[in-house]
């Protein structure tokens, strides 16, 4: 078998190569990249060392997919995953990047009859309707009463029947909109596809930033001593978000590929759900102990226009076909992140925090 995994030198793509290169040796992985974000030419080292094979290609451009060669399974990981794209300027990039570009990968996989695992986002939910959960401050977070429920939500957390009108981001639009593509191309074509909608993701080897990977980003910001800021909802902090390990999504890719039968045509929900779950201000305690000192924090009470206060996903229904379930919890992510940033520093810090990077570093991953 023939793996192609687009955005493959990213983070999540990285690692997914890597560890399906290990878990199934007999299986050609090939990671797909236009190495656009910075820090992604470091996963070089780590994917040849992997014996995973590389192109440097473009999923805007069909002719690059081509020169990929035959697969047969796709893992669409690429994407502009900031929620703030767009906003600022041309909308372009992230649109023809999401949209387009999954629409090239999937006329690819008709060609090769290939089977589709297509990463998606919790943020294909309407931002007006998360907001308007009943949540409640109890502690240093936000949450809900466990008697509560509505439509497509609970105590336990979001499911895939949360209603989808409203606005969500261009980010979010331009994935939700790719959906419907990969479903209609099961549909139309035979293909086997499975949408997975993808919480907030950590681990080893994401470069994070203030807009997408904010548990690295706040982690590397306690142990290299950078500021910090509370934004939003006041500015105390309360807003939460489940985080799921890198290496828990592997398993539950690993999975799907095994049996692609048992997933077809489904869309999950996927993340750490509720023990994954954190408020900035209790993530705040959990890296002041681990890097041994605190960070200073500033206040913005201001809300973004793009800032949710609260999402946590529920897990059953992929549970319940699978079997998986997240293992990893908050803890055990921090310190394989933290023990990652340390080892790591004098590559991570100039990478993270935008400052003149050493070339020679880059090679050595």
């Amino acid at each position: 078998m023939r793996i192609l995994v687009t955005g493959g030198a990213g983070f999540v793509g990285s690692n997914l190569a890597t560890t399906l290169k290990r878990r199934l040796p007999g299986a050609e992985l090939c990671a797909f990249d236009n190495l656009r974000r910075r820090g992604s030419e470091s996963a070089l080292p780590r994917l040849r060392d992997a014996g995973v094979d590389f192109v440097h290609g473009d999923v805007r451009c069909p002719a690059d997919l081509a020169s990929a060669g035959r697969f047969d399974a796709l893992v669409e990981c690429s994407a502009e995953p900031s929620v703030h794209a767009g906003y600022a300027g041309n909308p372009a990039y992230v649109i023809d990047t999401n949209l387009i570009g999954t629409a090239h990968c999937l006329e690819a996989a008709r060609a090769h009859g290939a089977n589709v695992i297509f990463l998606s986002t919790s943020r294909v939910y309407p931002i007006d309707r998360l907001r308007g959960l009943p949540l409640e401050r109890h502690g240093d977070r936000l949450d809900l009463d466990p008697s509560d429920s509505g439509s497509g939500w609970s105590f336990e957390g979001i499911t895939t029947d949360f209603p989808l009108a409203g606005h969500r981001s261009l980010y979010g639009a331009t994935k939700l909109a790719a959906e419907l593509l990969v479903e209609e191309y099961g549909a139309m074509y035979g293909l086997r596809t499975v949408i997975n909608r993808c919480g907030v993701i950590a681990g080893p080897w994401q470069m994070g930033k203030v807009d997408q990977g904010f548990v690295v980003w706040w982690a590397a910001s306690h142990l290299f001593g950078k500021p910090l800021t509370y934004r939003g909802f006041g500015g105390d902090g309360l807003q939460v978000r489940d985080v799921l390990h890198i290496d828990d999504l592997c398993e539950l890719i690993h999975a799907q590929l095994q049996e692609p039968d048992r997933c077809a045509g489904r869309t999950f929900n996927v993340g750490g759900g509720r023990a994954g779950s954190v408020s900035l201000a209790e993530l705040t305690l959990y890296c002041c102990e681990r890097a041994g000192r605190a960070a200073a924090i500033g206040r913005e009470p201001d809300t973004q226009h793009v800032d949710i206060p609260y999402y946590v996903t529920d897990n059953a229904p992929v549970t319940s076909v699978s079997g998986w379930r997240p293992v990893r919890g908050i803890e055990r992510t921090l310190d394989d992140v933290f023990s990652w940033l340390t080892r790591h520093r004098a590559l991570l810090e100039p990478l993270l925090f935008e400052t003149a990077a050493r070339p020679e570093l880059l090679l050595r991953g």
